[in-house]
């Protein structure tokens, strides 16, 4: 018998019917998946998982007989029931914010369409695109800029530079857009402000700077791009002019993928910048929960009434400061559509140590006198969500070796919780692996790698609490941002 021809012959339908869905999806579906329709289907894969999970976790009981119903007081004893019971009780820290996430994911269409420019992008105010750098990776800045520039051009954006702020001379093209601001050595700002926050205060500087008022300023990281979407969101953003401040989307798996575990990590963070932050800018106009340090647009009077000379304190999330500060002041911010890209860590080290300033920075921002307490209520129970996320870990070894019961709407939340953030990991995915890019089996793949990646996400996540509450805090880790020497893996 020739075996190969056997096995051709039998698995040939099956290759026929792969075909026959891949051909289908291409002709009918696939041109008929309009924004609406891709949300509706997000939405109910969002109540499909969490429905799964709650039927899984206990939170919806389908046989009450299938639960051992123990009395923990006599079975535990007192002080470890009321330990057990406080260790659950710990989850709902994270309540509001996953509150904020389901909301911004089924309210607003998920995915919006291309961006419209609502207005001439000729009649835009200035726009000053600031990127800060250490100076370390010269090359990736000078190529970056280029981009960014050109991707300015293509949609048309006249009335703009490029101004590159850095701790060491890079020698940029000489350019009319492209301006490159050194920061002395022995500049100080009047606070003693560090890091980041110093090289944004010499820009507000009045020998230095070179912007009116009214202008407006995009701050990048270096290793951020910009897209022709995202250029006409800000575009429409400066045009309405209602708001000084603003923030969009960043995603992490395009072009190159240089660590997919994560990048599939960062899945979450493209899920919480859709969710929460989306909610929180559209719909009440403020950052309850602060922002990102870039795709950050604003005005150039609001942000140096704001300003970044914030101490040591105020360096190490200076974006998560400021914004705190701003609200504060009484500013108000708006959500800006369109996505900019980045990369997420090269390294798993590098993403626990990015975790770990972020953790440590936040912790400074809520601790800090000059943000009053009612602007920093629901930051500061979220970084202590994060904080005491070594605790609340603990609940899934101690549910199955110490059962308690608990009254029905605390295990319907639990596990509400426990699956939204199942999602958001799906979602994130969703939305930054295009079906179109990687095909089906790829993408699926890619999905179901997010999902194994939680685990591992949830150790380093602990390792970064564990690091960040013991180590000294006023630091500044910056990852490694050069791809020249690195292989995709």
């Amino acid at each position: 018998m020739d075996f190969n021809k056997h096995s051709a012959t039998s698995h040939g339908p099956i290759i026929g019917t792969i075909k026959g869905i891949r051909q289908y999806w291409k002709e009918n579906l696939r041109p008929t998946m309009n924004s609406t329709s891709k949300h509706l289907l997000h939405c109910f894969l969002l109540f499909a998982v969490v429905l799964f999970c709650e039927i899984f976790a206990g939170g919806i009981k389908i046989s009450e007989n299938s639960f051992v119903v123990v009395d923990p007081w006599a079975e535990y004893g007192t002080f470890v029931t009321i330990l057990l019971y406080s260790l659950r009780l710990l989850t709902f820290l994270t309540l509001p914010q996953v509150l904020f996430n389901f909301c911004g994911l089924v309210f607003y269409n998920a995915f919006p369409e291309k961006v419209t420019l609502k207005g001439s992008p000729l009649l835009a105010p200035f726009i000053c695109i600031r990127v800060v750098t250490r100076g370390d990776y010269a090359d990736l800045v000078k190529s970056n800029v280029l981009r960014n520039m050109n991707t300015c051009l293509d949609t048309g954006l006249e009335n703009f530079l490029i101004e590159v702020v850095t701790d060491k001379a890079l020698n940029l093209a000489n350019h009319r857009r492209i301006r490159e601001v050194v920061v002395p050595k022995d500049y100080k700002t009047k606070s003693g402000a560090l890091f980041k926050s110093r090289a944004l205060q010499y820009c507000l500087e009045d020998s230095v700077n070179v912007l009116n008022n009214n202008d407006w300023i995009v701050h990048l990281d270096e290793e951020t791009l910009l897209t022709e979407n995202s250029v006409r969101g800000i575009i429409n953003f400066v045009l309405d002019g209602k708001h000084p401040f603003g923030q969009g989307l960043i995603t992490y798996a395009n072009e190159n993928v240089i660590n997919w575990l994560t990048t599939l990590a960062d899945s979450f963070r493209v899920s919480d910048d859709m969710g929460k932050l989306r909610l929180q800018f559209k719909m009440f106009h403020k950052p309850f929960f602060s922002w990102k340090g870039s795709y950050v647009v604003t005005q150039m009077h609001a942000e140096r009434a704001v300003s970044f000379d914030n101490g040591v304190d105020g360096s190490v999330a200076e974006d998560c400061f400021f914004a705190m500060r701003a609200f504060a002041q009484g500013y108000t911010f708006n959500f800006i559509e369109g996505e900019m890209y980045e990369k997420s860590p090269f390294t798993l080290m590098d993403f626990l140590q990015q975790r770990k300033r972020w953790l440590q920075g936040i912790l400074l921002v809520v601790h800090s006198n000059i943000i009053p307490v009612k602007h920093k209520i629901l930051l500061t129970i979220s970084v202590y969500s994060w904080v005491t996320l070594p605790l609340t870990t603990s609940n899934v070894f101690l549910a199955g070796l110490y059962p308690i019961p608990c009254p029905y709407i605390i295990d319907f939340i639990c596990a509400f919780i426990g699956g939204f953030n199942v999602y958001m990991y799906i979602f994130g995915v969703i939305k930054s692996f295009s079906l179109y890019r990687f095909g089906l089996i790829k993408f699926f793949a890619c999905v179901l790698g997010a999902v194994c990646t939680i685990p591992v996400n949830v150790v380093i996540e602990n390792a970064a609490v564990v690091w960040g509450l013991l180590s000294k805090k006023h630091k500044f880790y910056v990852v490694q941002k050069d791809i020249s020497s690195l292989v995709t893996v």
